[in-house]
């Protein structure tokens, strides 16, 4: 650190935009970038491992540790909120479940201000990131850095839970990331030859061969220095020593939805008030950074299983040892899937135009922190709503960049949010009764066959419902003249020069699914707006909609 850092382009945050943006941005020789991490290495078999992702997002090394403040609506719990703090960012403690979205929920984008991110806009640009293995023809990307696969379904399991869906009579879809998404089928994973395919992995790595490319890790960014309101640098400091480094041309805030509002609002660009508040001089009013938190929450709807086929039996010392070995030396096993191999999106009632519920499926019955939650074999569906009206913030805690942020989503804040639950609890255990799970279902665990009121299923999800870990909208994307927007639809900062918001905080609205797609698609289309690039062609492609969405809600 005692060197002079600078260049054209400086990256705050090595995640899911961030990598995606210094292998973009450094494509032209002639433009230097710099990448700031506050973690550190991604390398060990307890980050590339693919069933071991639940172990690295609840270690300190790897992870910020947030927690929310009480959450009032859920009996003044305190969720955690893992967040990345690693080369590669959250893509490297995910559970690498990948999800594009919707088609409506970028046309969505639009609508709300996002003008040129609309569902014509954003699929060049998943197929320009995208190298799929098994996708839908037309519809997929075949040569992009982000490999993208499917589990080898040896559990019968998998296929008991898509069957169960048909015989519902929900359709089956052979890939959700296509041109359809509704339905039920085999789930995607970033996982490439047994091995994580993060952000780091499929974009920083390649790139940092690259002279014009450098990655700075174990740095914290304090603020963005600016002249007047025009961004200069960043000023990070690394143990005792406080540094500017300095940009050139732009400074792109990529620090995650928690992250990013707060180093706008330590640097000035936030509510007057609340920054005046704290001791910090006004850059840019804009009321609106850190407003606009949302999330998706889910619960594990829970059975007990007639055949010993389940994970449940694989969870002590010595099995996973083994599965670690299989995987370490052999690249094989357990060991090379996420185990979400089968999933289902599906809509809560007639007049939903498009799904709004989500599942995971996986082939174990286990608590939150990975270990079995029954002494017998067992299975689980994740399940959760995906449009939730609630609205959380993101504040300052004092004005010293040390202290974490206040985060409150305001989870399940409104009526609606406990009948999309109650719903999804509902339809999970109509599908679960099919023809097709009767030869393993044997009872169910959670919530358990006695809860059957609407307050008894409202007290099961108050004290059991968890994040899914999808915050996003914290800089919320807008026109210019919105007074609640932070970024427009170039990524620029509104009210200031020479900076750009760019990962999962601009999002308007939250996605249908996981966001680590969503991110990197982010990072890929603002890439080509930094450079000044005229856009990749728009689509003319139309997604599938249930013709009969207004009087069938299957």
């Amino acid at each position: 650190m005692s060197e002079i850092l600078e260049a054209d382009f400086v990256i705050v945050g090595a995640g899911s935009a961030g990598c995606a943006l210094a292998y973009r941005l450094s494509e032209d020789p002639r433009n230097s970038v710099i990448v700031l991490e506050r973690g550190g290495t991604d390398a060990g078999p307890l980050i590339q491992m693919p069933i071991a992702f639940s172990i690295p997002m609840n270690m300190s090394r790897y992870d910020w540790g947030f927690k929310t403040e009480p959450e009032p609506h859920l009996g003044g719990r305190r969720l955690v909120v893992p967040r990345g703090k690693v080369v590669g960012g959250s893509s490297s403690v995910n559970g690498m479940v990948y999800v594009r979205g919707h088609a409506r929920d970028f046309d969505t984008w639009e609508e709300m201000g996002a003008t040129g991110w609309g569902f014509r806009n954003v699929l060049p640009y998943y197929k320009r990131m995208e190298t799929s293995h098994g996708g839908e023809a037309g519809w997929r990307g075949t040569d992009g850095p982000l490999h993208v696969t499917r589990g080898r379904q040896q559990n019968p399991l998998y296929q008991a839970f898509v069957e169960a869906g048909r015989e519902a009579g929900y359709p089956v879809t052979a890939d959700y990331n296509g041109r359809q998404q509704e339905g039920f089928g085999a789930m995607e994973m970033t996982v490439w030859q047994g091995r994580r395919w993060s952000a780091a992995n499929a974009y920083l790595k390649p790139a940092l061969k690259r002279p014009n490319l450098r990655l700075v890790t174990g740095v914290s960014a304090e603020r963005i220095a600016f002249d007047g309101t025009k961004a200069t640098g960043v000023v990070v400091r690394k143990g005792g020593t406080l540094q500017t480094v300095t940009a050139r041309r732009e400074v792109i805030v990529a620090a995650s939805s928690i992250n990013s509002p707060k180093l706008l609002m330590l640097s000035g660009v936030g509510a007057a008030a609340d920054l005046t508040a704290h001791g910090i001089d006004v850059i840019a009013d804009r009321p609106g950074v850190g407003r606009n938190l949302q999330d998706h929450l889910e619960v594990y709807v829970q059975y007990g299983s007639k055949q010993p086929v389940t994970l449940n039996n694989r969870l002590g010392l010595l099995s996973k040892a083994w599965i670690g070995a299989n995987w370490l030396f052999l690249r094989r096993g357990l060991g090379v899937s996420n185990q979400f191999e089968s999933c289902g999106f599906i809509r809560t009632a007639a007049g939903v135009a498009y799904p709004d519920i989500q599942y995971h499926f996986l082939p174990a019955a286990v608590r939150y922190d990975g270990t079995a939650a029954i002494d017998r074999h067992g299975f689980q569906v994740h399940v959760g709503p995906m449009r939730s009206p609630s609205r959380g913030s993101v504040s300052l805690r004092s004005g010293d960049p040390a202290d974490d942020p206040k985060i409150l989503f305001n989870y399940m804040s409104h009526d609606k949010d406990w009948a999309d639950f109650r719903a999804c609890i509902r339809l999970t255990r109509e599908i679960m009764t099919q023809a097709a799970m009767e030869p393993f279902v044997d009872g169910e665990i959670a919530p358990g066959a006695d809860a059957q009121s609407d307050a008894a299923i409202d007290d099961f999800i108050r004290s059991e419902v968890e994040s899914a870990y999808h915050p996003c909208g914290t800089c919320r994307m807008g026109s210019a003249d919105d007074a609640h927007a932070v970024v427009d639809p170039e990524c620029r900062v509104i009210g200031t020069q020479n900076i750009r918001v760019v990962d999962s905080s601009i999002f308007p609205q939250i996605t249908n699914g996981n966001l680590n797609g969503p991110s990197i698609l982010v990072g890929e289309k603002a890439a080509d707006i930094i450079l000044g690039k005229d856009p990749l062609p728009a689509s003319n492609q139309e997604p599938w909609i249930n013709p009969d969405w207004q009087t069938s809600q299957r």
